[in-house]
């Protein structure tokens, strides 16, 4: 089965959208230091002593984009018409 472009553009922008919230912005959460969680991290004052290097509204914005962007892609996928048969697949030449 050949990946048109839109198919190729497709996987591709959503793979690295959803690669570069979880795996690269992980890695620089991990490289920045604790505390590894989603929320600020306060002392029994409620001040606020330690926040995330990345806003975690970043990292599960990029996710759902990229998991939006599968969605839509499935959806062009399943509405566009399918050729049925092998005789679909066989390229033909002119004066045959």
């Amino acid at each position: 089965m050949d990946n048109e472009i839109i198919d190729k553009t497709a996987m591709g922008l959503s793979g690295a959208l959803m690669f570069i919230g979880i795996v690269v912005l992980g890695i620089v959460e991990i490289l920045a230091g604790k505390p590894y969680g989603a929320s600020p991290v306060k002392n029994d004052a409620g001040e606020i002593v330690a926040t995330p290097a990345v806003d975690p509204a970043l990292r599960t914005g990029l996710v759902i984009l990229g998991l939006v962007i599968l969605l839509l892609w499935g959806l062009y996928k399943m509405y566009q018409p399918q050729i049925a048969g092998e005789a679909a697949k066989q390229p033909t030449f002119a004066g045959e």
